[in-house]
């Protein structure tokens, strides 16, 4: 347990980021299954669903949840499956 008033503002902090970051990275993983379900469905068109699972991960990025080539290599991945749909 924190002793001094700035670990104890500081667990404030990280708790309150903790719960940010994993909304960020929940709906990461909500828009790429997403994305991969529509790939996989025929009749459907999935480029939607792509585009928003990349945007999804381009914000991530911007906020600093996720590392920019781990979103690359899942963008590249999203990409690679559309281009073969």
């Amino acid at each position: 347990m924190a002793n001094t008033k700035s670990a104890i503002k500081r667990m404030r902090q990280e708790e309150a980021r903790r719960l940010r970051n994993r909304a960020v990275r929940s709906r990461i993983r909500t828009s790429v299954k997403t994305a991969r379900a529509a790939v996989g469905t025929p009749g459907v068109d999935p480029r939607a669903a792509v585009l928003e699972a990349i945007r999804a991960l381009d914000k991530a990025v911007t906020k600093g949840v996720v590392h920019r080539n781990t979103a690359a290599r899942k963008k590249s991945a999203l990409a690679r499956r559309l281009a073969a749909h």
